[in-house]
């Protein structure tokens, strides 16, 4: 039973992801009008399906067997950290606050892992991993947004306003990378920990990702994606300034290629901040005062709270729990 619940919340959290950051990938097409809204939607929803089975499972092992030490901890432990990370991301999606879903994951796992099994259970080098890609991820996707844009600026200086129609057509295609590589770090997430209750529960000797997994996990996380959470696809296409096609295209080119990287070296990242930063990037190579910075504090502010507030949150819930049941 404590199985398939694992399972089951692991789905809801790749829906929950999927309906969540295709508002990040398809922010910057819908905001310059590269194409219709909703075929955007539907394009992106089938890359997301296909991405895992194009990619390795480096992630998921980063989430899972990397992260913590399996013959420390209990199937129950995965339950309260999954119970806690889909309450956050929840909560978070209710009020609007920009979190991430990698972040609020990790920390209902750590939170889970340090009551359950204390933090020996917890692989040092292994979170380190996890860490510092979700801490240097959005500095990186900053710089390297800020030097796409001014790269494009200047190899396009002498054109006319018709290079607008050139910038939309490929924005389609980053769009469509963006959205692999997406799916090829995120997807991953959920069949770690699935693949992580198989291993405790003795159903696989060693770590690995059955074929159902990956389908089932693939299909959930396209499924949310094909929904699409409008309200921030709209927030992020004009909160942050005004993008114009080149801004979306920089910002797309830098986002996809970053989140490749980080999929094939094992790195969990946050599609949303890395692609936030990125368009942020874009705009202050343009003109540094184009972009809202107060907006940007908001949502630094929104990324430093969740892993903390996520750990306790998780804690509390294994301390609850374990009285209970006491």
């Amino acid at each position: 039973m404590l199985l398939i619940m694992i399972i089951v919340l692991a789905l809801i959290y790749a829906f929950l992801n999927g309906y969540r950051d295709t508002s990040s990938v398809l922010a910057g097409v819908v905001a310059s009008r590269a194409m219709r809204p909703r075929l955007a939607l539907y394009l992106v929803a089938i890359a997301d399906f296909i991405a895992p089975f194009l990619f390795g499972s480096a992630v998921a092992r980063s989430i899972a067997a990397g992260l913590v030490n399996t013959s420390a901890i209990s199937l129950r432990t995965i339950v309260f950290a999954m119970i806690a990370t889909l309450g956050w991301n929840i909560f978070a999606w209710f009020r609007g606050i920009p979190s991430s879903s990698t972040h609020a994951l990790i920390g209902g796992l750590l939170g889970a892992i340090l009551i359950t099994a204390g933090p020996h259970a917890i692989l040092i080098n292994g979170l380190l991993i996890v860490l510092l890609p979700l801490v240097i991820g959005p500095m990186v996707g900053l710089v390297f947004g800020a030097l796409t844009m001014a790269f494009l600026l200047y190899a396009f200086r002498n054109a006319t306003p018709k290079v607008n129609v050139l910038f939309r057509r490929l924005q389609i295609i980053t769009m469509l990378v963006l959205a692999m590589s997406n799916s090829s770090n995120d997807s991953y997430k959920s069949m770690g920990v699935i693949a992580l209750g198989l291993v405790i529960s003795g159903h696989l000797s060693s770590f690995a990702i059955p074929t159902w997994v990956l389908v089932l996990c693939a299909a959930t996380l396209a499924l949310g994606s094909s929904f699409g959470d409008w309200r921030q696809i709209r927030n992020l296409g004009g909160k942050i300034y005004r993008i114009r096609p080149l801004n979306a295209l920089a910002s797309q080119a830098t986002s996809s290629v970053l989140i490749v990287i980080a999929s094939i070296f094992g790195m969990p990242v946050s599609t949303p901040h890395l692609i936030s930063t990125a368009v942020m990037g874009a705009g202050a190579a343009e003109r540094v005062n184009k972009v809202r910075w107060h907006v940007a504090g908001e949502m630094g502010l929104a990324w430093a709270l969740t892993i903390p507030a996520t750990v306790v949150i998780s804690a509390l819930l294994c301390l609850a729990m374990t009285f209970l049941i006491k």
